[in-house]
């Protein structure tokens, strides 16, 4: 390559001219660390290395520090006279690299294959592990030892998504019924039937591929086997042949083996003066009367079983009878918030379609009804046990849809008071403010897990709500929270029904348990998520929708064979939208490795992370942040430090290498390490750190990647069916004549540069003059640009469980301080360091470790 032999010399012209680039021996030289580097990474992208890794060669950084301005002076003064470059991030490349190689489907029956990246759009054909749309690793190659494991530092971690949406392509689990014997398992460790299975003696028993032990094959269930041993059905029993299907479980499988009743939805609205004032009530009234026609259901045919029921609040609790034979609906008014309990049994949870005029007249009236209330304050723990109650009267699991506004401050149970502190942030107290005020949450919490009641809440706070309090219920209970600071109807409207639809809409099983299973030699020992627990092993949910992952670290407890590699099995007992009590099973084997080159081959780093980052969000409720944020440094440190140790071919102590599949761990871990719930900026609150601390717990792998790194493409052209390569994050990759679309995962962001081409600003906001552009909306415009933009962007909601606003940004407008926020490859506001900065400190960290 141009300015560089293979050994990775100078360029023999620029090292004899210290005013030349040692890249391309151009003048002048780059001013700047980054422009160095981009000119080297154009023309140099890998150093010749025999082993798996990209190498490079930076400075001896005994004296460096992050946030020192790396400039051309200080590597001239530098004495070693090899390449000086540092891996600046080849995030895009890497990206790139892998769509090009997914062209066919992806095929799960080959043991241990890493699956292609979440940024990859491609097909899946289970046969017989697990869609990585159901379940990622973090390594696909486990170490055989727990000493190899401790050695390495890699987390042996899963993200289960049990009940993931699959794309129209791709089959859903299959229902297997197997009558009333139930399904088939192992007698011992209770694992369910499925591939990992062997069957002997002709057939007419099996041995666990999880604890070895042999059970009877049941008469109703016996085949004879063929010239291989399995049998010959094998490939017509979804449990014998995949990785994923569906059990129907019988009454043994239900609450006091009593078949369960259909679920029911209660919406609970705060009709306080905020509340009111904002507009949400009305909102929520109107858009409840479309949306009963679009409960779940599963057969899109039939009508749904779902039951609803209402309540209004502020510091006392108004219930509705709502029978369809009544005239008008009823209110009664539980005053005596001390003591909650439901008024009415008959004619508060009911069919929709039995009590629609009734539902439509008080959802009509509700506005009308509080339209003048002076009352500003509000109750919330009696609110959750008015649902809760509610349930346990009419026998049946459920959710509750609570919108609220407020601090608690109002006389009742779970009354809080306002803590915000930030004389607390950056200190040892800090990690307090995330921990809930009140033991009155999580005990509620317990009971609501009991009965099966899953919350949901939608705030709409103006000022500190304690999120780190009143979110405890709903992560417990396998539910969500929404959040609308400072909600305008007219601005925030769009987002808040989007995200009140999809929440209604989607597929949902109650009164849940998960229990993952794995052979002998490693076991689950930790899970990261929205649950709750109650033992070491049963992972309990209230509710389990399709955007909830669950991430299980695993631990050796014996030595693993890289013969029979590891198994886990995933069981998800839950009650379906309809009222059915089934199982859902995921299967998933992995290799086995004795050597350390073995595991680094087969890591992925975008799981890992996920892993990281949830272990790192949770450490800061017992842990300064500052400790948390250096333990995951240290953690990384070890990982890389192992890898050049045992791996790497020998080479030069100034020389950074990296595995080939975890060359981007240190530009996705210093993304984690500045993110606003653990490095936040001043701007930012703590209902906001705590949001995003619950809101990440229950994340799979495509939406901690986007959230992280995010997603920042340049619009100068637009071809239908491919999307613009996406550019790194950095302020240096934006041009002034350009436009850019950033995707958070969460928000979007038009960036419109100040010397925008006319034709482009024309064919996009319908102006020429960039002055003229309203940062407010994006007009609908008929021409092939403006409708390929429109479909990029609803494509790209269209993957997200949230519904991302979009937000157009003037270059060196004021709106702009909020866009940089996600450049993350940049020097962050909050003190965070640039990616080039971090880079060197951990290789500095590495060759600590390593001398």
């Amino acid at each position: 390559a141009p300015g560089f032999h293979r050994s990775g010399k100078l360029n023999p012209a620029a090292s004899s001219n210290p005013a030349l680039c040692p890249a391309c021996a151009s003048e002048p030289p780059p001013p700047h660390f980054p422009a160095l580097m981009a000119c080297v990474q154009s023309s140099w992208p890998v150093l010749g290395d025999s082993s798996p890794a990209w190498a490079f060669d930076v400075p001896p950084l005994d004296d460096f520090t992050p946030g020192d301005e790396f400039s051309w002076r200080v590597i001239k003064e530098n004495k070693q006279t090899s390449s000086y470059f540092l891996s600046l991030s080849f995030q895009i490349q890497v990206i790139e690299d892998d769509k090009a190689k997914c062209n066919e489907p992806f095929t799960t029956g080959v043991r241990g294959q890493a699956p292609p990246l979440v940024t990859t759009n491609f097909q899946v054909k289970d046969q017989g592990n697990a869609s990585p749309r159901f379940i990622r690793c973090t390594a696909y190659n486990m170490p055989c030892t727990a000493d190899m494991a401790k050695q390495s530092q890699v987390p042996l971690a899963a993200v289960i998504k049990p009940l993931a949406t699959l794309p129209p392509d791709e089959t859903p689990p299959y229902l297997v019924d197997h009558g009333e014997t139930g399904p088939i398992r192992c007698n011992r460790c209770k694992a369910y039937m499925c591939p990992y299975m062997q069957f002997i003696e002709g057939g007419r028993r099996f041995q666990c591929g999880f604890c070895s032990c042999v059970t009877e094959v049941p008469p109703h269930y016996f085949q004879h086997l063929d010239h291989t041993g399995k049998r010959v059905d094998c490939y017509d029993r979804p449990e014998l042949s995949l990785g994923s299907y569906e059990f129907l479980a019988t009454v043994d499988y239900c609450k006091n083996n009593k078949l369960p009743q259909p679920p029911a939805f209660i919406f609970l609205i705060d009709v306080s003066y905020n509340a009111v004032k904002s507009g949400m009530v009305s909102i929520v009234c109107q858009e409840l009367k479309t949306l009963l026609d679009y409960l779940p259901r599963e057969n899109p045919d039939m009508d749904s079983v779902v039951r609803v029921g209402f309540v209004t609040y502020n510091k006392v609790l108004h219930f509705y009878n709502v029978k369809g034979s009544l005239a008008q609906p009823q209110m009664l008014v539980v005053s005596d918030v001390s003591d909650m309990f439901v008024p009415l049994l008959d004619g508060f949870l009911v069919n929709v379609n039995d009590s629609r005029l009734v539902i439509e007249s008080l959802l009509d009236q509700i506005p009308e009804m509080f339209a003048d209330t002076r009352e500003t304050e509000t109750v919330f723990g009696p609110v959750i046990q008015a649902g809760l109650e509610a349930l346990k009267a009419a026998d049946c699991a459920g959710k509750l849809f609570v919108f609220h506004t407020s601090l608690p401050i109002a006389e009742a149970p779970g009354k809080l008071k306002n803590r915000e502190d930030k004389k607390l942030i950056g200190t040892d107290k800090e990690k307090s403010l995330f921990q809930p005020q009140a033991s009155f949450y999580n005990s509620l919490a317990k009971d609501c897990v009991a009965q099966g009641c899953c919350v949901d809440l939608f705030l709409f706070p103006n000022q500190y709500v304690d999120v780190a309090t009143l979110g405890v219920v709903p992560v417990s209970t396998g539910g969500s929270v929404y959040k609308y600071t400072y909600f305008q109807a007219q601005s925030d409207q769009e987002r808040f029904l989007n995200d009140l639809r999809r929440d209604i809409q989607k597929p949902v099983g109650f009164d849940a348990v998960m229990r993952v299973r794995t052979s002998t030699g490693i076991r689950a020992t930790d899970f990261f998520g929205s649950f709750f627990m109650s033992n070491t092993t049963d992972v309990e949910l209230a509710g389990l929708d399709c955007d909830k992952a669950i991430t299980v670290e695993f631990k050796h407890d014996d030595k693993l064979s890289e013969e029979t590699g590891a198994l886990m099995q995933c069981a998800v007992l839950y009650t379906s939208c309809s009222g059915q009590r089934r199982l859902r099973i995921h299967n998933m084997a992995v290799n086995c490795c004795s050597q350390l080159a073995d595991l680094y081959r087969n890591c992925e780093t975008d799981t890992i992370i996920n892993f990281f980052s949830k272990y790192a969000f949770r450490g800061i409720l017992n842990n300064p942040t500052k400790a948390v944020r250096d333990t995951l440094v240290n953690q990384c440190a070890q990982i890389l430090a192992c890898y050049r140790k045992n791996c790497a071919s020998p080479s030069s102590a100034g020389q950074l290498i990296l595995p080939e599949c975890m060359k981007l761990l240190p530009v996705y871990l210093n993304c984690v390490l500045k993110s606003d719930v653990l490095l936040p900026g001043a701007d930012v609150s703590l209902d906001d750190r705590a949001y995003l601390r619950q809101l990440i717990s229950c994340m799979d792998v495509a939406e901690t990647h986007v959230f992280f790194y995010p997603r920042l493409l340049p619009l100068t052209k637009l071809e239908s069916g491919s999307l613009p390569v996406a550019v790194r994050d950095s302020e240096e990759r934006l041009s002034k004549g350009g436009v850019y679309l950033l995707e958070t995962g969460l928000h979007l962001f038009l960036w419109v540069g100040a010397s925008a081409q006319q034709e482009l600003l024309l064919n996009i906001f319908g102006t020429q003059s960039f002055s003229q552009i309203d940062p407010t909306s994006l007009p609908v415009l008929e021409n092939p640009f403006s409708q390929r933009l429109r479909e990029i962007i609803e494509s790209f909601r269209a993957q997200r469980s949230r519904y991302m606003k979009l937000m157009v940004v003037k270059q060196e407008d004021r709106a702009e301080l909020i866009f940089r926020h996600f450049l993350v490859e940049d020097k962050s506001a909050s003190g965070g360091a640039s990616y080039v900065d971090f880079l060197c400190h951990m290789h500095k960290e590495i060759r600590q470790l390593l001398s």
